[in-house]
């Protein structure tokens, strides 16, 4: 909280990103505000998949193997979506409402010749008492079945980079990337040209970084950015 308030007191932007696309970016605005945090800017995976959907297969027809939420922000930003294996995409996604029906669909089509993406390559998501299986696990059993590998979109890949900085209107030398996972948050950093800011405060360890995953700078936590400011 303090080092969101200290960065908007000195006129720097902030957008706040996650993989995650199973919830529309209401929902996780909504849950910032909960916590104090107003005024705020937000970005999914879902949102870069929809961007890149309408700027390179406008008016394919896509089916979306995700949740309620991630299919309504699709249909709502012009995404023609439909529910059968005569899609001409497919887009697999960390879904929370998953079933067998849809899943069958989606190697149908992917039998049938569709190209296929998913939102991100994240295997667990961390819940309370562990982790469940996340959209690159889902992604996985798909490509077991049909043979076919996804194009990823969300972190690290490029795409992502791509849409924060066209958002906000800047390069991604004039941006940093703060994050606590090194093969997501310090890859996407490193492979688009932003700096590198990794906080010991989530799943990484001391001892996961290398020489080759190596952040620009190593944290504690996202308080100790207060003193660098």
């Amino acid at each position: 909280m303090e080092f969101v308030k200290l960065l908007k007191e000195k006129g720097r932007e902030l957008i706040f990103f996650t993989n995650n696309a199973s919830k529309c970016k209401e929902d996780y605005i909504k849950k910032l505000k909960r916590l104090g945090f107003e005024d705020t800017e937000l970005m999914t995976s879902g949102d870069v998949t929809i961007n890149y959907l309408l700027e390179n297969h406008p008016r394919k027809s896509v089916y979306v193997l995700g949740t309620k939420a991630l299919v309504e922000s699709m249909i709502s930003a012009g995404v023609n979506v439909v529910d059968n294996s005569d899609a001409d995409i497919v887009v697999s996604s960390f879904d929370t409402e998953l079933t067998y029906e849809k899943l069958r669909i989606a190697c149908d089509a992917l039998r049938n010749g569709a190209v296929y993406l998913s939102t991100h390559p994240d295997f667990n998501c961390p819940v309370d008492g562990g982790f469940i299986p996340d959209s690159g696990a889902i992604a996985a059993l798909i490509t077991a079945s049909t043979g076919k590998t996804p194009k990823y979109l969300g972190k690290p890949y490029k795409e992502t980079a791509e849409a924060i900085c066209k958002l906000k209107g800047v390069k991604p030398e004039e941006c940093v990337s703060i994050g606590d996972r090194l093969y997501t948050d310090i890859a996407m950093a490193k492979n688009a040209g932003m700096l590198s800011v990794l906080v010991l405060s989530g799943e990484t360890k001391a001892e996961d970084v290398t020489k080759e995953n190596k952040p620009n700078f190593v944290l504690n936590g996202v308080k100790d950015l207060l003193g660098i400011l």
